[in-house]
């Protein structure tokens, strides 16, 4: 029986409205095709990838101050995240499900870098996501054209 493949899908994919990069995982249309025909290593790359641009841009907007209390609420609230998903990438997916929910930061071992709700504080990070998935995928394009 074959392993279950691996994907960065959070089943919201807003490709299928017309986005070409999807806000959900932030891989592009392209990748999300071919996602099953990649060699394990390729998703493994791509994931890692994908992993340090949601770091980079979650760590601009917020800080893991204990990330034993950010796995415990994790867990708590049955959001899955991969064994080694790097902390900030998992309080994407946090913020993503829980952000109505969520009234203290610090009860999930989170800081925030900027002054307003929890929920401002998250649109503006997905915007910052959208222009950094759109930057990325314009470089890969770039790099495919020269």
């Amino acid at each position: 029986m074959a392993g279950r493949i691996t994907s960065p899908c959070v089943g919201v994919c807003s490709t299928t409205v017309g986005d070409n990069v999807c806000r959900g995982c932030q891989r592009t249309s392209d990748e999300i095709l071919d996602w099953f025909g990649m060699t394990a290593m390729q998703r493994e790359q791509r994931m890692e990838q994908l992993d340090a641009m949601r770091e980079h841009v979650a760590g601009r907007f917020f800080s893991v101050v204990n990330s034993e209390l950010l796995n415990e609420q994790l867990k708590r609230h049955r959001i899955r995240v991969r064994q080694n998903q790097p902390p900030l990438s998992c309080v994407v997916e946090l913020l993503r499900t829980g952000r109505q929910q969520m009234r203290d930061l610090s009860c999930y071992g989170l800081v925030a870098h900027q002054s307003g709700s929890i929920v401002f504080l998250y649109e503006q990070l997905c915007v910052a996501l959208a222009d950094a998935a759109d930057a990325r995928c314009r470089a890969a394009e770039n790099h495919f054209n020269l």
